[in-house]
């Protein structure tokens, strides 16, 4: 994990959560109180849940952000959600371009970065997300797949601004599977090379997350391979135990 980036551990509920998860969330904002911990700690709840884990973790360690957003400040857009209205209910963070809309809602790079542009605008930080499919591993691609997907989805943003970049394997979403360390370590440096290549000096600044079955057992090792400079936790961010343990390992 580069030393010079405080850490960024970001929990994605996408669709779950209910009341009782404010327990799990107390849970969290007991601990951070508590404890001394080297990282930012996210948390993206539904949009249904946004304001009222907000208004849970005020004047805690802990933020929050949104799974999505639309590029559009308003309009005829039936089920999506503004980056003002992110804002309104808290949120500080925005998920975008994340493998399941990317496949499910087939939203394009151009999309992806038009929300991510958004986001920035509307004083919001985008975690904008890459990941290749089995296919495209297996066919010895992923490398120039992943570095031209996020590069193309990356809008231009000042010094007073801040993106993220999150790198999830697909064939390790929710699966078991994790990409080994190796695979990582190459991976994270290829995207470095590439923000870097595009941005200058910025791009040696943005965090690349890691995203892809991460849970205690493995935070560690993830964690402490260069450029990683965080995680992006699906599954494991719903139980506060788990999640705990991969912000310990920060």
């Amino acid at each position: 994990m580069t030393q010079k980036i405080t850490p960024l551990i970001a929990g994605n509920w996408k669709m779950n959560g209910d009341a009782g998860s404010f327990l799990e969330v107390e849970v969290i904002k007991d601990r951070l109180a508590a404890n001394e911990v080297n990282a930012q700690v996210v948390i993206c709840p539904p949009a249904t849940l946004l304001h009222r884990v907000s208004v849970a973790l005020h004047e805690s360690a802990a933020k929050t952000g949104a799974q999505n957003c639309h590029a559009a400040p308003s309009g005829a857009h039936t089920g999506d959600i503004s980056v003002a209205m992110v804002r309104e209910a808290g949120g500080e963070y925005v998920i975008v371009g994340h493998s399941e809309r990317r496949e499910s809602y087939v939203e394009s790079n151009a999309d992806v970065k038009a929300k991510a542009a958004a986001a920035l605008g509307g004083g919001v930080v985008p975690i904008i997300c890459c990941g290749e499919s089995l296919e495209i591993r297996e066919s010895g691609k992923a490398i120039d797949v992943v570095v031209a997907q996020i590069i193309a989805s990356c809008p231009d943003f000042d010094q007073s601004q801040e993106i993220v970049v999150a790198y999830e394997p697909i064939w390790a979403i929710g699966t078991g599977k994790t990409a080994s360390s190796g695979d990582v370590d190459e991976m994270h440096n290829a995207i470095r090379a590439a923000l870097v290549e595009r941005f200058g000096d910025a791009g040696a600044k943005i965090k690349i997350l890691y995203g892809g079955s991460v849970k205690p057992a493995n935070a560690e090792e993830l964690l402490g391979v260069e450029n990683v400079n965080g995680a992006l936790v699906g599954g494991a961010s719903l139980k506060a135990d788990d999640f705990w343990g991969i912000i310990s390992a920060a």
